[in-house]
């Protein structure tokens, strides 16, 4: 819990919230750093099976803080600034291959269950990126997204090119990325950035969350990193972990639980992942 992002957990069910609502839930330093400080403290939280993550008030979030962009301007920048204003922290690769920036988004592909991001009100910049690190997006028709970096004369900087050719047409991205854009929740759905289009997000994520809790913590988790595997592994990798995963499942406790709760027509009890 924080200033800036909270966590409730009900039933394996993460509630995660951008709670910076005054400024629409803006990056500044403070969000970059417990966006990341709750990515990785849920990667180990125990009896974890699905995280929702969303924001409070009148947007998912708006992007960069406007003050980065005054330091800019005036040709200042801030070393300890986790965003595009701290040429300091976007060269140091302080998380593998990804600096606080980039961990911001990749984090969440980096939980080991399912992360459903609600968007509603506006994601632009980093804001839109922070969406794509997400398995799932499920968009308010209205809400307005965009590439927004242009518009400050710089490029999308928080893993936006590594995730983006996952959901959408090269040209697509080419287009959104040189010109700005603004595009709806509904368009958003077109092009391959959202999973769903819905009135309430929100609601509609937590209610997948809860489905998805519902199944074997161990089958969703090894899918999850199958499907992971499968956006930049070659064929005989693929085919192999399929088997290696399968051949885990087979027999086991839970996969066992998960055939008789079926024949018996009753809900599961599945044993946690340890």
């Amino acid at each position: 819990m924080s200033d800036r992002v909270t966590v409730t957990m009900d039933g394996g069910v993460a509630d995660v919230r951008l709670v910076r609502t005054d400024k629409m839930n803006a990056l500044d330093a403070k969000m970059f750093d417990a966006l990341v400080a709750t990515g990785e403290e849920l990667k180990t939280q125990k009896g974890l099976r699905a995280v929702v993550l969303s924001g409070e008030g009148r947007a998912f979030c708006a992007g960069l803080d406007m003050g980065n962009f005054a330091q800019m301007a005036g040709g200042g920048r801030d070393p300890q600034s986790a965003g595009s204003g701290g040429t300091n922290n976007l060269v140091a690769r302080e998380y593998g291959i990804a600096n606080k920036a980039q961990q911001v988004c990749i984090v969440w592909q980096q939980i080991p269950v399912p992360v459903i991001a609600a968007v509603h009100g506006v994601a632009f910049g980093g804001g839109f990126q922070l969406t794509l690190g997400a398995d799932m997006r499920y968009v308010a028709p209205d809400t307005k997204m965009s590439v927004m970096e242009i518009k400050w004369g710089l490029v999308p900087d928080m893993a936006g090119l590594l995730l983006m050719p996952g959901l959408a047409r090269n040209d697509i991205m080419r287009e959104l990325t040189y010109t700005g854009k603004v595009f709806t929740g509904a368009e958003a759905k077109e092009y391959g950035f959202a999973t769903r289009v819905c009135e309430n997000p929100r609601e509609e994520a937590l209610a997948t969350a809860k489905e998805i809790a519902n199944k074997s913590p161990h089958a969703i988790r090894g899918a999850k990193r199958l499907l992971n595997l499968a956006q930049h592994a070659d064929a005989a990798a693929i085919l192999r972990a399929e088997t290696e995963e399968q051949v885990a499942l087979i027999a086991s406790p839970n996969q066992v639980e998960a055939v008789m709760s079926n024949m018996q027509k009753r809900a599961p009890n599945f044993v946690e992942v340890a």
